[in-house]
This record gives C-alpha cells, sequence and structure tokens, in this order.
C-alpha cells in the first residue's frame, strides 16, 4: 500500500503540462488528453496501478489501459470508489482542496468532461496544470463551467 506524494505529482505536471510524455498515447485527437494527464500525474504521487479489470485504473499501453486512466466519469468513479490500491479520493469544496488534487469541470450539455490537477493554492484562486488546452499555473477562474467538483486525493495508505 502506497502513500501520495503532492510534490511529485506536481512536479510531473510541470515537466509534461505544456508537452507530452511519449510512455503513454497522446487523447488528444481521441477526445482529449485531459485525464490521460492528470492519471500520469497521480500515477507519479502514487505509483501503484489497480489492475481491477474495467474497475481498476492502469495503464500498460495504448491497447491495454483502464477506461478510468483516460475517462472523466470513469476516473471519477475509481477514484470515489477505490478500497483498494492505487489512489483514493474523496468529494470536498473547494476550500478542502491542496496541490495534487482534481478538478472536474463540465456543464448542463455534456456533464463531467474535463479534468484538471491542482498546482497551487492560494487566498484568491486555485491554479492548475491540464492537458487539450495545454495550461501551466491556469487561474480555475478562468475557466467558464456550469459544474465543478472537488477531489481531495489520498494514497491507498493514507487512510
Amino acid at each position: 500500500m502506497a502513500s501520495y506524494s503532492r510534490e511529485a505529482a506536481v512536479r510531473y505536471a510541470k515537466k509534461w503540462a505544456l508537452s507530452r510524455n511519449s510512455v503513454y498515447l497522446d487523447f488528444e485527437k481521441l477526445g482529449g488528453d485531459c485525464t490521460n494527464f492528470v492519471s500520469q500525474c497521480l500515477y507519479a504521487g502514487i505509483p501503484e496501478m489497480n489492475y481491477g479489470n474495467s474497475a481498476g485504473w492502469y495503464y500498460l499501453n495504448a491497447y491495454s489501459r483502464s477506461p478510468s486512466w483516460a475517462g472523466v466519469h470513469f476516473l471519477y468513479d475509481f477514484l470515489v470508489g477505490n478500497r483498494s490500491s492505487g489512489p483514493r479520493a474523496y468529494a470536498v469544496d473547494a476550500s478542502g482542496i491542496q496541490p495534487g488534487d482534481v478538478v472536474q469541470l463540465g456543464d448542463s450539455v455534456k456533464g463531467f468532461h474535463h479534468s484538471l490537477l491542482v498546482i497551487s493554492v492560494q487566498a484568491d484562486d486555485l491554479f492548475v496544470a491540464a492537458h487539450s488546452y495545454d495550461v501551466w499555473m491556469q487561474p480555475l477562474s478562468s475557466y467558464a463551467a456550469e459544474q465543478s467538483r472537488f477531489l481531495h486525493i489520498f494514497g491507498s495508505s493514507d487512510v
């Protein structure tokens, strides 16, 4: 069982927010790379995959991966439902967010459709990194989203 290193997740995000790690498939032309990027960051912070078939969270290659690795809804379901290896999360409001946590944005038409990693928490705003619209230290307040959900990440041994 592993703990979650927020610092390692943020370091990874800083290195790859404005480019792509060739170890992973770029999902940009397959619907977006945002959740793939967030999963990579989470994996840097807790290098422990969960091979629980379709309900797990893993990436071996472009053809062997779980839906939760790159799908917004699937990642949410995995993180809040995980009771085994890999990252876990619980929903909080914005005041409960720390660097290394995840924000998902949505609207009334598509539902939740964008995942971002929190990089910095300041008194007036959260700052994020993301793919699909590649950003580093972007204020969360600059996004026009009808809905948002905040996920506080912890490791399988941080309970």
